[in-house]
């Protein structure tokens, strides 16, 4: 990675403080993109973005690239301004759309934009590390939208920077293209940069990400572990079949929630145990599983609205 500036291990990778983004639009009302966001991410984390629709996750991006300031706030990255990290390559984004001409080979686009950078990685290394090495020759018009992800993904490799910013990476990806990416992230969050990514697939979240910071509504709404965000609640989900009816939450002990689905019934107890040993020595259950809430189940709790 780029060691122009000799870095220490306590400078963060991004250090993101009292950051409020607003934007004056032909209303007479301003849109609070961001609302007094601070957090703080470390050289070397994998950090999962995550949020609604307009939660602010490109508004985040925009300013950790440089690409538009705060209202008010600051942002740095290792230390600089977000420009002049861009400038000293420390910075790599993979976004969703743009920059991709369709008459060029990925090999020319590659040589193109390798140009730009003063010390760039080799193209050889940047193909292999993004998987392109089979599709070098091919226009990037043909390519598919995962190829063409990945293909965005080997531009931000080519400057060799120490952080990644990467912006619904698997968007338009099928399962195996995905199941390839991540493969693909993990081998980088190896050699030590540090990983930020937006995605609306929780799964990829919970796999991949070691922390979870959450937008919603220009807000910092939490920053935590999956596993801690998920075990927030005390409540269990028990999921089980009855042979015949089944009961109403009412005469159920300590369910505050019941819905069915596929022939089951998903209840929501505080008492998992107590509940269980009363469905099945009680009741006609049957196939009974209990666990904890899903990153789903958190991420729902968490943006929904406020009473």
């Amino acid at each position: 990675m780029n060691t122009t500036d000799p870095l220490t291990t306590q400078t963060p990778a991004i250090e993101v403080s009292g950051v409020s983004k607003t934007f004056t639009t032909g209303s007479s009302e301003p849109v609070h993109a961001l609302r007094d966001i601070s957090f703080s991410i470390a050289q070397g984390e994998i950090v999962g973005l995550l949020g609604t629709n307009g939660a602010g996750k490109t508004t985040l991006f925009d300013l950790i690239l440089g690409l538009t300031t705060p209202t008010s706030g600051s942002i740095s990255v290792l230390g600089r301004t977000p420009r002049a990290a861009i400038q000293a390559s420390e910075i790599g984004a993979v976004l969703q759309t743009g920059g991709l001409l369709p008459e060029l080979t990925v090999l020319d686009t590659l040589k193109m934009i390798a140009s730009t950078f003063p010390h760039p990685l080799t193209i050889g290394e940047v193909a292999r590390q993004a998987n392109l090495d089979r599709i070098l020759h091919r226009r990037v018009g043909k390519c598919s939208g995962g190829e063409k992800q990945r293909v965005r993904f080997a531009l931000a490799l080519l400057g060799n920077p120490h952080v990644l910013l990467l912006d619904e990476p698997t968007a338009g990806m099928d399962a195996n293209a995905r199941h390839e990416f991540w493969s693909t992230m993990r081998q980088q969050a190896k050699h030590g940069r540090t990983i930020v990514f937006a995605t609306h697939y929780l799964e990829e979240a919970d796999n991949f990400a070691e922390r979870i910071v959450l937008l919603h509504e220009g807000k910092l709404r939490a920053d935590a572990s999956a596993k801690d965000l998920r075990e927030q609640s005390a409540q269990r989900i028990v999921q089980t079949k009855f042979k015949g009816a089944a009961p109403s939450a009412d005469a159920l002990p300590n369910v505050s929630e019941i819905s069915y689905s596929c022939g089951y019934a998903r209840m929501i107890t505080s008492d998992s145990d107590a509940l269980a040993r009363y469905l099945l020595s009680r009741t006609s259950a049957h196939d009974l599983t209990i666990r904890n809430h899903s990153l789903e189940d958190a991420f729902l709790a968490l943006t929904a609205p406020q009473s």
